[in-house]
């Protein structure tokens, strides 16, 4: 038998540890966060397929016109061509937890990154080792904690696509030329007029790219995290993948 390492058998102490003085917050934490995704999936399956479409269609009309509006239009129709539209709302309602929660931690942490270097000489080496670990060794922790299931597909997406929005948004507001910030401070603007009426709108397209990366991030993430029980259409894939049915992983 080999004998347990020092480092492991000191994680598994801590770990215990952890369990047994806040297992009831963790447990609180998972059942509150359970509640509202299963609320909001049992909404969206709700929510006839056709409606739920043309709201889509439409807002992909504003976004981008009409041949944005005729992508989602086609994906949709074949989402429920292939019998897939529940698993896809399950996937869609993770996404969109995981996305906000990133948010609305790393748009302030960006922020205050931006603001203070000492904040980002701390949070840097934190972001280098989210965006290097293997996406995999994110699903241990949580499933220590929170055993199996969305609540703890939802934490590990959100460890994975934080880093984007955080980095990005800081770049962003360091990326405003001094030019524009010289002239509102000789106008009289304090600090926060600066960063909320010069900076931030300055910053926006970095921002959106920020966002836009960390939702393509859960995405990718969530669909790993059907290792773990978290269903949606991650789910299809491990079934394709355990039974090696090559039509079922194309579809």
């Amino acid at each position: 038998m080999i004998p347990e390492l020092p480092i492991a058998l000191y994680t598994n102490n801590a770990v215990n540890w952890i369990e047994t003085v806040f297992g009831p917050i963790l447990n609180a934490i998972s059942n509150f966060l359970h509640a509202i995704i299963q609320g909001i999936t049992v909404g969206g399956e709700f929510v006839p397929w056709w409606l739920l479409t043309l709201v889509v269609v439409v807002l992909a009309y504003f976004a981008g016109k009409w041949r944005l509006a005729l992508g989602s239009l086609l994906g949709l129709l074949l989402i429920y061509d292939l019998r897939l539209w529940n698993n896809m709302i399950e996937t869609l309602v993770m996404i969109l937890i995981s996305a906000m929660i990133s948010m609305a931690i790393g748009l302030p942490l960006g922020i205050w990154s931006a603001i203070s270097p000492l904040v980002y000489r701390i949070v840097s080496p934190v972001l280098d080792i989210m965006q290097t670990m293997p996406s995999f060794v994110y699903l241990v922790p949580v499933l220590i904690f929170f055993n199996i299931g969305v609540v703890p597909a939802v934490f590990a997406t959100i460890v994975f696509a934080m880093p984007p929005v955080i980095r990005l948004t800081r770049l962003g507001i360091l990326q405003v030329p001094e030019i524009y910030v010289e002239a509102a401070m000789a106008f009289g603007t304090n600090r926060r007029q600066l960063l909320w009426k010069v900076q931030m709108p300055l910053a926006m397209p970095s921002i959106k790219a920020g966002i836009n990366q960390t939702v393509m991030l859960s995405l990718s993430m969530v669909v790993v995290s059907s290792m773990i029980g978290a269903g949606g259409l991650g789910a299809d894939v491990m079934t394709a993948l355990e039974t090696v049915n090559v039509g079922e992983g194309l579809v």
